[in-house]
Formats: C-alpha cells, sequence, structure tokens
C-alpha cells in the first residue's frame, strides 16, 4: 500500500511564487479597498512583488512542499 501524497495549500498556492532558485515571493498588503485616503506615491510604491522574510520562508515551503 503505497503512503499518503502531500497536499499543497490551496490559500498558499494563490499567495505565493517561487523565483528560480527557490525564494517565495509574496505581494505587498494594505493595497486592496480604502484606496482613497491613501496617497499615489504609496499605492505605487506597493506595487509588484517581494522576497518573503526567512522565517516565512520555512512556513511557506512547509504549505506547498512540490512549490519549486
Amino acid at each position: 500500500m503505497s503512503s499518503s501524497k502531500q497536499k499543497s495549500h490551496s490559500g498558499a498556492k494563490k499567495r505565493f511564487r517561487f523565483t528560480g532558485t527557490g525564494k517565495a515571493k509574496r505581494k505587498f498588503s494594505h493595497k486592496n479597498h480604502i484606496l482613497t485616503k491613501k496617497h499615489a506615491d504609496r499605492i505605487r510604491k506597493l506595487r509588484g512583488m517581494t522576497i518573503v522574510s526567512d522565517e516565512d520562508q520555512k512556513r511557506v515551503e512547509r504549505l506547498l512542499p512540490n512549490g519549486r
């Protein structure tokens, strides 16, 4: 009898991507709603993606075992 497969966390699949070197990328927070009171330069700085911290990297790898 074969062992069960590891499942990827569905929420993490939607929130993280991996770079070519295996680091996890994430979007910036605070850019979904109530944008009228936030200045344009603040919203502009929240564009794109950034690398997750080292501690969070371990958590993301645990949530996405087949991510790389």
